[in-house]
């Protein structure tokens, strides 16, 4: 146990000097521990994880490409918690409206995901399952139905739908793949 609160120390430090949320929750759970308080350290180790993987679906989010002209996008807040409860992972997701009009797609990136791991084998072999491969830039996407679904650095899901094809193309064109792919290493 002295093994924990040493390498939870060490972590400590190597955070910058700055508190905030996440290092407050962080001390706190050492000085629970220390106090023999497991059981609160634990919910407070919990809170700070759920409170880093915030920081990282916020990162996601910068992923998401604006709303194309004549679009609004609108971002969602409730990833996390859906992920959550799938087995963990990041992610972020957008609606996207068209003004004036009845066009709509939504946008979903999802990194670190028991889910994305399962998916992988069927992205893989998209063109001997009989769904439609297409390329948008260097990256690959299966097509069924109104679905368009990728892979990225096979660990991150891309996955947009609505009814025009085209329109979903033009925004997933709007994703800088090989940032995305260096996302959380």
């Amino acid at each position: 146990m002295k093994v924990l609160a040493c390498a939870a120390a060490a972590t400590l430090v190597a955070l910058p000097a700055a508190a905030d949320e996440i290092t407050d929750t962080l001390r706190s759970a050492i000085e629970a521990y220390e106090e023999g308080d497991i059981a609160y350290a634990l919910e407070e180790v919990d809170y700070a994880r759920q409170k880093m993987l915030e920081k990282q679906s916020d990162a996601l989010v910068g992923f998401l490409p604006e709303a194309p002209g004549g679009w609004t996008r609108e971002v969602s807040s409730e990833m996390s918690a859906g992920l959550a409860m799938m087995g963990g992972g990041t992610g972020a997701q957008a609606e996207y409206r068209e003004e004036g009009g009845d066009g709509a797609m939504s946008l979903t990136i999802v990194a670190g995901s028991p889910m994305v791991g399962a998916m992988s084998g069927m992205l893989a072999n998209a063109a001997a399952m009989g769904l439609k491969v297409e390329r948008i830039g260097r990256q690959k996407f299966a097509i069924q139905d109104e679905e368009v679904t990728g892979l990225v650095d096979s660990r991150i899901l891309v996955q947009a739908n609505g009814k025009d094809q085209e329109q979903i193309f033009a925004l997933l064109e709007g994703i800088d793949y090989r940032a995305l792919g260096r996302f959380g290493q």
